[in-house]
């Protein structure tokens, strides 16, 4: 394991850089969670401006497991190279995620 610290990609603005790296683990971890969810929202070619509050609930799906509140939304994560859909919502100040299936189900 190393201790140095990962380089940053070079799309990232100076500015970007240093306000990650004064962040704490926690809030990078909000970031990272944020940011994936942010970028699944914008793959599926939704505006974010253009998006409405009331749009938002239609597209909630219906299909909650007893444990999931109403309030979870899904998102993907990838591991070993495989994409996992997986409800995520926040607990007070935790991130709670549940796994819900594979992104491609034949694999």
């Amino acid at each position: 394991m190393s201790y140095k610290p990962p380089t940053p990609p070079t799309d990232l603005s100076p500015e970007m850089v240093d306000t990650l790296n004064s962040y704490s683990p926690e809030q990078l971890r909000y970031v990272a969670h944020y940011a994936e969810a942010l970028a699944s929202h914008k793959a599926r070619g939704v505006d974010v401006d253009e998006e409405s509050d009331d749009a938002e609930r239609d597209e909630q799906p219906d299909d909650f497991p007893d444990d999931v509140p109403s309030k979870a939304t899904i998102t993907i994560k990838e591991i070993n190279d495989n994409r996992y859909y997986y409800w995520q919502w926040r607990d007070g100040q935790k991130i709670r995620s549940q796994y819900k299936g594979p992104v491609n189900p034949n694999e």
